[in-house]
């Protein structure tokens, strides 16, 4: 087996990326598959999605393994390219996403659920930095909700963003 083991991410067919990882894994593959606790609002939904929708992380020798493995592996859509090349992910940023995905289920998922209607909140990071607006609903099943932003002649616009962006005013 060869050391030229490196991370690159795999697209998994939609909604098939926890059946690819479990297949990935009894394979004897190295996998990240990056999940997050939610709070579905039907109780029979799952508690956990992933957190790149479509993708996980694989960890491998091409060199080994070749390329084919991967695409016609069940579940899967094959590797990620570009530039007509599988693109490989730094070590450093596999790290620090396990890193985030943990933190994330430390505190029970992303946002705070105590957020009321109506309740003034700032928008801290994102294209939208620095506006004010008026929290709205969270939107179900996802760590999304919808925010009452003010804008130009103080009309206020309704804009999705994740919860976890938002701050109290």
């Amino acid at each position: 087996m060869s050391l030229d083991r490196r991370w690159y991410v795999l697209r998994s067919k939609p909604h098939k990326e926890r059946a690819l990882s479990q297949h990935a894994r009894r394979s004897g593959h190295e996998v990240f598959f990056p999940s997050i606790p939610v709070r579905p609002v039907n109780p029979r939904a799952s508690r956990v999605r992933a957190y790149f929708p479509g993708y996980l992380f694989l960890h491998a020798s091409l060199a080994d393994a070749g390329q084919s493995v991967y695409h016609w592996m069940p579940f899967s859509q094959g590797l990620v390219h570009v530039g007509g090349e599988p693109a490989p992910v730094a070590d450093l940023v596999v790290r620090a996403l396990q890193a985030r995905v943990a933190e994330i289920w430390r505190a029970g998922g992303l946002g705070s659920p105590d957020w009321v209607k109506g309740e003034r909140v700032v928008i801290r990071q994102g294209l939208f930095e620095g506006y004010q607006g008026i929290f709205d609903v969270r939107l179900s099943g996802s760590a999304r909700v919808r925010v009452l932003l003010k804008m130009l002649n103080d009309r206020y616009v309704p804009v999705e963003v994740d919860a976890d962006l938002l701050d109290k005013r």
